[in-house]
């Protein structure tokens, strides 16, 4: 099944990354993949997200939260029509890697019948770039840039 994963370190301790990464109001200012997202970051709360991936519509979706460990993990689940035809299990990861370092993990699993068909070529590609446009975003506004 398709599935992303990108990373990247962030001069930044993880409960400062994860303050910026929950701050759900604010990400708009800064977040040119997540464009909207409102909800509260706790397991078995829905959210409402929209995703804007680079040459691609906006997408507006209500995953379900799955985990939200406070400077460690932030996990929801979006379907389609059902779990069975198209799910996206849409995660975040910080590890620290020093005191004042964190490695932050990006990425989202697909399954269903439709991954196959809805997740290739250009709109994998764009769904990455966006991840990774999220990520160096992040990256600066955590870093103070």
């Amino acid at each position: 099944m398709p599935a992303i994963e990108t990373q990247i370190d962030i001069e930044a301790p993880a409960n400062k990354v994860w303050g910026f990464l929950t701050d759900f109001a604010a990400m708009p200012t800064w977040n040119p993949f997540i464009r909207q997202i409102s909800g509260s970051p706790t397991p078995g709360a829905r959210l409402n997200v929209q995703i804007g991936a680079p040459g691609q519509a906006a997408m507006t979706f209500k995953p379900t939260v799955l985990a939200a460990s406070p400077d460690s993990e932030l996990r929801w689940l979006g379907t389609l029509m059902g779990r069975w035809m198209f799910a996206g299990e849409h995660y975040f990861l910080l590890e620290p890697i020093s005191p004042r370092t964190t490695r932050f993990t990006h990425g989202e699993r697909f399954s269903g019948l439709l991954a196959p068909l809805l997740m290739r070529g250009r709109t994998l590609e764009a769904t990455q770039q966006g991840f990774i446009a999220m990520n160096e975003a992040l990256k600066q506004r955590a870093e103070g840039g």
